[in-house]
């Protein structure tokens, strides 16, 4: 948290709220190609693919037909009908659609949730490192976060015992990301069943970023649902089904939560994109599937390359992530100020990664990501630069 005084007229919690430092490394990478240097874009949490033709053309056809009005609150129907189907057909789960609410992206269902169950001066317990805006949405409800440092010995996932070492009078729950961002790593089913009964045991809500399902290599990730019918998920259109830019999500909540989660959506953002909803209902085809699937297969190949590449040139990266597309690397062995490091490589051999800063505290200043959402041949160029790179670095 940032301790600089605020802005005289501006709020507390808007200085607080620190900005993502890879958005100025992106404007840097942007001018070094702008003046005509070939970047290898490496930093940013998104695939690479473009949405798939099958929801291209939902979104076409919605336009069309002239679905351009609000929808409920909750979702389209037939949308929410759809991703209960997908609960049924990929996890065996009987979802009720009831439970299910169209958020935009999976920001909005945070949103819902920290609205939902943070009282200001509360907290959620996070794993450190972890995605930023978690963190951030907790402040502006006036609530925070509890950050716990975690590392590979526990696959950068909280623990039930790390749970009990953190938990105090202000902790109301905990948010975990399974696959997790920037880390990659999956908690199995019987993690996810023993860190819930560990929250239940003190009052807690469990709450599960499961963003990155779908993107799992050699295993399918486990829904906490399977094991927790009361803890609180939130899904997005933006990864596996590659709908970033269309700004879709999802909240899957306990019956009894459902009604005071629907007034917050109506305050808070009255529906989400209609466009965007009518095509989502393309993502759940076996068209469009099929090449979900195929676009996993690249991840994984694209995994496969990079993760035994660094590692040779030094890079250690302890813990082999099963999901997402990300690699977080411990970068010790070269330096202690990884913005420096970064800074380097994007200067000098033109490849972007980002700085651990933007995800924690813990060793941030020791750890990189690198995100595989470039091509093979690329990915094979950026190693290429980066040994380059490395006999240069002072």
């Amino acid at each position: 948290m940032s301790t600089l005084p605020h802005t005289p007229g501006y709020s507390r919690r808007s200085h607080e709220i620190a900005p993502f430092h890879v958005m100025s490394l992106l404007a840097r990478a942007q001018a070094l190609e702008q003046a005509g240097h070939d970047v290898i874009h490496l930093e940013i949490g998104e695939p690479d693919f473009t949405t798939a033709e099958p929801v291209v053309r939902a979104g076409q056809a919605a336009l069309a037909a002239g679905h351009t009005r609000y929808t409920a609150a909750r979702g389209l129907p037939a949308l929410r009908q759809a991703i209960s189907g997908f609960y049924r057909s990929h996890y065996g789960l009987d979802i009720d659609p009831e439970r299910i609410l169209v958020t935009p992206g999976g920001s909005g269902a945070l949103l819902l949730a920290s609205s939902l169950l943070v009282d200001p001066g509360r907290h959620w317990l996070l794993a450190d490192p972890g995605y930023p805006c978690n963190r951030h949405f907790l402040r502006l409800v006036e609530g925070g976060a509890q950050l716990v440092p975690v590392g590979p010995e526990t696959a950068y996932q909280l623990t039930p015992s790390l749970v009990q070492q953190h938990w105090n009078g202000d902790s109301v729950g905990a948010l975990v990301a399974s696959p997790a961002n920037p880390t990659g790593t999956v908690l199995s089913a019987d993690e996810l069943a023993a860190l819930s009964a560990s929250l239940h045991a003190r009052g807690g809500h469990l709450v599960v970023d499961e963003i990155y399902h779908g993107l799992t290599y050699g295993l399918d990730a486990a829904s906490v649902l399977q094991v927790d019918d009361s803890a609180f998920v939130l899904n997005s259109f933006s990864k596996y089904f590659g709908m970033t830019g269309w700004r879709l999500g999802w909240l899957v909540a306990p019956p009894a939560a459902v009604t005071d989660l629907e007034k917050l959506a109506q305050n808070l953002y009255i529906s989400a994109s209609s466009i965007a909803q009518h095509a989502a209902l393309a993502c759940f085809s076996d068209e469009a599937m099929a090449i979900f699937e195929q676009r996993r297969q690249a991840f994984q190949q694209r995994r496969d390359f990079l993760l035994p590449a660094l590692r040779e040139l030094g890079f250690r990266i302890e813990v082999e992530p099963q999901g997402a597309f990300y690699l977080y690397a411990d970068v010790s062995a070269f330096t202690d100020d990884a913005q420096a490091f970064c800074a380097h490589f994007l200067e000098t051999e033109h490849v972007a990664f980002t700085p651990g800063l933007d995800f924690g505290f813990h060793r941030s200043n020791q750890h990189v990501r690198l995100a595989y959402t470039q091509e093979v041949p690329r990915l094979q160029e950026a190693v290429e630069r980066i040994a380059r790179g490395l006999k240069r670095f002072r």
